[in-house]
């Protein structure tokens, strides 16, 4: 009898163990620098990579820099200290990591570049992203259907933002855009008023809503007397906000002057309930939950010693070597199909964007 309650409470520890591999399971620490909480969007990627690494076993050491570049570096030097086993980075300004990623690679951690390519430095192994070159496409495209301009309709009068000048992405949602506006401007259909034109000109440092609302409020009172602006080029929603906050204070999404075609990025939630009201045109929505996922596949495979999956080894070069990437497809979002992309998806409630 005792044998027999020894082999049972043999059997019985080993069904326990066999029951709890979670929390058996302990792959080691992954350290995720994010820029900032003042985007929901940075807040939703966080979360989702967290969730995903604890998912598969690790432990997630997630912070946030709120757009201070010492207190990044701070972040991840602390990072590396402890040991983290692979550091994924969202950069606020992709040029000014070297030096820690230096470190990082003696001491044998992989680096992922998260949505922002971190440039100068060879030690950054895979960067996951979307399509940005087709998010610029999307968001020019969504203000050459507005405008009817494929139809021969204009000439409309235009102005274009940019994202921040030290992120590498946003030369790419620029290009994108005016790979698809310019033959229009050349031609006269699209007429930017104040002439700027180019990064060095439109870039809006931080991707800040409030320096985007005051350059509008200067393009306003400048150039746009008695005309009228009837686009803007916006590559992220926080900027759009921003403008519209401009156009709104001298008169325009009024019934005697309607909002100008205003692109959007990011689906933020003051951007979709604007789209609704009939004020933004559009966003390009890009699946942070899908991001996160790609991006803890590709850590889990690199540790587990297999050949992470990627699909573009030609486009991003960070001037030290072309970084292997994984890019997904953004989404053009406007009052046509958000609630079938955004609310049956199961990205937002139907609650909180109403």
């Amino acid at each position: 009898m005792k044998q027999w309650i020894t082999r049972l409470a043999a059997v019985a520890a080993c069904t326990a163990a066999f029951m709890q591999p979670a929390a058996a399971q302990d792959k080691g620490t992954i350290g995720i620098a994010m820029p900032t909480k003042s985007s929901s969007r940075w807040i939703a990627d966080g979360q989702n990579m967290v969730k995903e690494f604890q998912a598969k076993g690790y432990k997630a050491d997630l912070q946030y820099a709120e757009d201070d570049i010492p207190n990044q570096l701070a972040q991840i030097e602390n990072m590396i200290t402890k040991g983290v086993k692979v550091l994924v980075v969202a950069s606020i300004d992709g040029t000014t990591l070297s030096g820690a990623l230096q470190k990082a690679a003696d001491k044998g951690i992989k680096v992922i570049a998260y949505d922002r390519l971190i440039k100068g430095t060879k030690n950054v192994d895979y960067y996951t992203t979307f399509d940005n070159f087709q998010v610029g496409v999307l968001q020019a495209n969504s203000i050459v259907d507005k405008l009817g301009l494929k139809t021969g309709k204009g000439p409309f009068n235009i102005e274009l933002f940019g994202g921040s000048p030290d992120d590498n992405n946003a030369f790419f949602f620029y290009d994108g855009a005016m790979s698809v506006l310019k033959p229009y401007i050349d031609s006269g259909k699209l007429v930017v008023r104040s002439k700027q034109m180019g990064m060095d000109k439109v870039g809006t440092l931080r991707w800040d809503g409030a320096t985007a609302q005051a350059r509008m409020d200067n393009l306003l009172s400048a150039f746009y007397g008695k005309e009228k602006v009837h686009a803007v080029l916006s590559p992220y929603d926080g900027i759009s906000i921003g403008i519209l906050s401009s156009l709104k204070g001298v008169g325009y999404c009024s019934a005697q002057q309607p909002c100008p075609v205003v692109s959007g990025q990011d689906a933020e939630i003051p951007s979709v309930k604007s789209i609704l009201k009939g004020e933004q045109s559009s966003t390009v929505f890009k699946d942070t939950r899908e991001l996160a996922r790609v991006t803890v596949n590709l850590v889990d495979a690199m540790l587990a010693g297999k050949q992470p999956e990627v699909n573009d080894t030609k486009t991003y070069n960070n001037g030290v070597k072309v970084v292997p990437s994984y890019l997904l497809k953004p989404v053009a979002v406007d009052n046509g199909n958000w609630k079938k992309t955004l609310v049956d998806s199961g990205y937002y409630k139907e609650s909180q964007v109403r």
